[in-house]
C-alpha cells in the first residue's frame, strides 16, 4: 500500500516535481525550508511547509517527517539523497527512506570501492586506475581527472595536465569536496580524451527484480557539470545499448540495489568501447528525458518500490518513443566564464503547459523570489519532446526563447546558441565539445540598437501630471523636439533620442540620428521596429535599473547623468589596481598579506559560491596596499576584495 504522507527533504525544482507526482497520487506532501526559503516555490506550493535550520540538519528533517506524521522521506537529488547515515537514521525513526538500502549508497557512493565493486562483476572500468588521492607523489599518467570520492555532479572536479599543477589542483578540490560533501577524499584516474558521457537508468525492487530503461547523452558539460543531456544516444546503437543496459543491470545486482539509479559511462566516441565511471544512488537531474520517451514517472516507480510494490513491468516491455532533450536554466553568465550571479526575480515567464505536451518545465522559480549564492546555481529545466531529435532540439529552442527571467542574468541565450550549433544537430559530441566551442556560443555584451531604442523609451515613458508643460513628447511649434537619455548597460553609455509618446507609436534614434525606430505599447511590453524588423520586448523597473528582456535574452540599463564616470560602476581595470569580486559569494581563502609585494597574476583570494571556486589574481605588479576581506565573509558583485599600489605611489 502507498503512503499517506511523504516528506520531501530538498528544495528547489526537484522538490516542486516531487509534489506533484505525489499531489497526481493523492499523497500529502511535506516540504522544509530554510528562514531565507520561506517565500521559496517548493515551501509554498507543498501542502505542509516545516522550517528547518538548514537542509542538511538531519536531525532537524527526521524530527518534522516524525511531527507531521510523515511514513516515508524522498531525498530528491543533492543534500541527503546520497547520505548512508541518514537512510540509517530514517530506518531507526520507522520513516521509509525513498532510495537504496544505506549498504548500496556506501558502495556505490565511494567512487573507489564502487570501481572495485563492479569490477568483481565484471563491467569494465575507467582505464588508467583510482588511487586514494593521499598517494599521489608517485602520480605521472597525464593527463589525470581529479574526482572527489564521496560526490558527483561534477563538484571538485579537476582536469590536471601536467606534475607541477597537482598540488594546487589537489588542494583546490579538496576544499570543495569537503565543503559539498563533507568529505575530502579524492581519487585520481587517466582522463580519457574527447569521450562521450552516456549514462543508464536502472530501476530495481526489493524482490530481486532489475530493469535498465536505455540511455541518455550527457556529453555537453561546462565545468564537467552536465548542461544539456538528451534521450536516446544518438551515437547509441540498439546492440550497444542492450550491452550496456545489463552491465549497468549486472552493477546494481553487485551491491543489492533498491529504487531509481544510474550508471554512468566513458565512452570512446571512435571505438564504442564504454568503461564504469560511477553509480549517482538517487534520482538524477536530467530524468525528465527518460520519462518522455519511456512514458514513465520514475518517482512514482521509486515511491512504488520504496513501499514493497514488485515493478510492474520487465525488461521487454521497456519501449523508447520518440526523442527529448533538456537544458538547464543556470543563474551563471557565460561572458564572465560562467560565474554565478544572483537577485531578485522581477519578472517570470516561462513556456510549458498551456496545451504544450511536447514542452515541460520543472522549475523552482517564483516570480519576487531571491537567487542567493548559497545553493546550487541551477534554477529550472526546460525539457522538449518530438517524434525525433532534429524536430526535439527546435522544440527546445522555442521553449527556450519563450523563456524570460529579468531581475538575474542566466544562460539561456547560452543554451540556445548552444542546441543550435551544427555540431549539436549532427549528434557530433563529447565532453570537451562545449569548451572548444565558447568563442561561437557566448553572447557578446553588445547591445543592438533596437533594445536601446526598447529602453530609452521606457525611460522617457515618465508618469505625466496635469501641467501640459510636463508632458515629454517634446512638442514644440513647428514640429516636436528631441530629447537625448544617456543610458548605462554592461557595454557602456549609450546616448539615445526619443520623441512622441509610446501610445503614438514614439521616434526613438541614436545620439548622431541614425538607426531610427518606432515604438508602441503592445499590453504589458513594447514593440520596436527598426531596419524592417520587427521585435517583441517585455520590461520591468526595480529601483533605478530597468530589465528588458526578449527571447530568451535580458539587459539591464541604469540612467546615466551628466558627470558620471564612464566606467561601469564596480569594473574598475587593472590600471588602478582594484580586485573587485566577480560574482557574489563567501571569501574561502586569502592567499596574501596586508603590505605584500605581489606581482600581476599572482592568486590573492579565492571567492566562493554556489559550490564554486574562483581565484581572483592581481591586475599588476605592486604592494597589497588594502586588503578588506577575511575568509568566512560573504562579499557582493564588485565588492573590493584588495587594492595593489604600484611601488612608485
Amino acid at each position: 500500500m502507498l503512503f499517506d504522507r511523504v516528506l520531501i527533504a530538498n528544495r528547489g525544482e526537484i522538490a516542486v516535481r516531487i509534489a506533484r507526482t505525489l499531489r497526481g497520487l493523492g499523497i500529502t506532501s511535506v516540504a522544509v525550508h530554510t528562514a531565507s526559503d520561506a517565500g521559496a516555490k517548493h515551501a509554498l506550493e507543498a501542502d505542509i511547509a516545516l522550517q528547518v535550520p538548514k537542509y542538511l540538519d538531519i536531525e532537524a528533517i527526521i524530527r518534522g517527517a516524525v511531527a507531521s506524521g510523515a511514513q516515508a522521506v524522498h531525498p530528491g537529488y543533492g543534500f541527503l539523497a546520497e547520505n548512508a547515515e541518514f537512510a540509517r537514521r530514517c530506518a531507526a525513526a520507522g520513516l521509509v527512506f525513498v532510495g537504496p538500502p544505506a549498504e548500496a549508497i556506501e558502495a556505490m557512493g565511494d567512487k573507489i570501492r564502487a570501481k572495485a565493486t563492479v569490477s568483481a562483476a565484471g563491467v569494465p572500468v575507467v582505464p588508467g586506475g583510482a588511487e586514494p588521492a593521499d598517494s599521489l607523489e608517485g602520480w605521472r599518467d597525464f593527463p589525470a581527472l581529479i574526482k572527489p570520492s564521496a560526490g558527483g555532479g561534477g563538484k571538485g572536479m579537476v582536469l590536471v595536465r601536467s606534475a607541477a599543477e597537482l598540488p594546487e589542483a589537489l588542494a583546490s578540490a579538496r576544499r570543495t569536496a569537503r565543503a559539498a560533501f563533507g568529505d575530502g577524499t579524492l581519487l585520481i584516474e587517466r582522463y580519457v580524451e574527447s569521450p562521450r558521457h552516456i549514462e543508464i537508468q536502472i530501476l530495481a525492487d526489493s524482490h530481486g527484480n532489475v530493469v535498465h530503461l536505455g540511455e541518455r547523452e550527457c556529453s555537453l558539460q561546462r565545468r564537467h557539470q552536465k548542461i544539456v543531456e538528451e534521450a536516446p544516444s544518438p551515437f547509441v546503437t540498439p546492440p550497444m545499448r542492450a550491452r550496456m543496459g545489463a552491465a549497468a543491470v549486472e552493477a546494481a545486482r553487485a551491491v543489492g540495489y533498491v529504487g531509481a539509479g544510474t550508471v554512468e559511462f566513458i565512452v570512446d566516441g571512435a571505438t564504442g568501447a564504454y568503461h564504469f565511471m560511477e553509480m549517482n544512488t538517487r534520482l538524477q537531474v536530467e530524468h525528465p528525458v527518460t520519462e518522455l520517451v519511456t512514458g514513465l514517472d520514475l518517482v512514482e516507480l521509486q515511491l512504488r518500490v520504496a513501499a514493497g510494490e514488485r515493478l510492474p513491468f520487465g525488461q521487454e516491455d521497456v519501449r523508447l518513443d520518440g526523442h527529448a532533450v533538456e537544458a538547464r536554466v543556470y543563474a551563471e553568465d557565460p561572458a564572465r566564464g560562467f560565474l554565478p550571479t544572483g537577485g531578485r526575480v522581477l519578472l517570470l515567464r516561462e513556456p510549458g503547459g498551456g496545451g504544450t505536451p511536447d514542452v515541460r518545465v520543472d522549475s523552482g522559480l517564483v516570480e519576487g523570489g531571491v537567487v542567493g549564492s548559497e545553493f546550487d546555481p541551477m534554477l529550472s529545466k526546460v525539457v522538449a519532446w518530438a517524434p525525433d531529435r532534429e524536430a526535439a532540439l527546435r522544440t527546445l529552442d522555442r521553449a527556450l526563447a519563450g523563456t524570460v527571467v529579468l531581475g538575474v542574468v542566466t544562460n539561456v541565450p547560452f543554451l540556445r546558441a548552444l542546441a543550435a550549433h551544427p555540431a549539436v544537430v549532427a549528434g557530433e559530441l563529447d565532453t570537451g565539445l562545449v569548451e572548444r566551442l565558447l568563442p561561437d556560443l557566448v553572447p557578446g555584451v553588445e547591445v543592438p540598437d533596437e533594445v536601446l531604442a526598447a529602453a530609452a523609451l521606457v525611460f522617457h515613458d515618465l508618469p505625466q501630471g496635469d501641467d501640459p508643460w510636463e508632458v515629454t513628447d517634446g512638442w514644440r511649434l513647428g514640429e516636436r523636439a528631441w530629447t537625448t537619455w544617456r543610458l548605462e548597460s554592461r557595454d557602456g553609455v549609450h546616448a539615445i533620442q526619443v520623441r512622441g509618446l509610446p501610445e503614438e507609436s514614439a521616434e526613438v534614434r541614436a545620439d548622431d540620428g541614425q538607426a531610427a525606430a518606432r515604438i508602441r505599447k503592445d499590453g504589458p511590453g513594447l514593440t520596436v521596429t527598426i531596419g524592417g524588423r520587427t521585435e517583441h520586448y517585455v520590461h520591468v523597473r526595480d529601483g533605478q535599473t530597468l530589465w528588458l528582456g526578449r527571447d530568451g535574452r535580458a539587459w539591464a540599463f541604469t540612467r546615466h547623468l551628466i558627470g558620471d564616470p564612464g566606467d561601469r560602476p564596480g569594473a574598475a581595470g587593472a590600471g588602478d589596481g582594484v580586485v573587485r569580486s566577480p560574482m557574489p559569494g563567501t571569501v574561502l581563502v586569502v592567499k596574501a598579506q596586508l603590505g605584500e609585494r605581489v606581482s600581476e597574476g599572482q592568486p590573492l583570494v579565492i571567492v566562493e559560491a554556489m559550490k564554486m571556486e574562483h581565484t581572483v589574481t592581481a591586475p599588476r605588479d605592486g604592494v597589497l596596499s588594502e586588503l578588506p576581506v577575511e575568509p568566512g565573509r560573504p562579499v557582493d558583485m564588485d565588492a573590493v576584495l584588495a587594492v595593489v599600489t604600484s611601488e612608485e605611489a
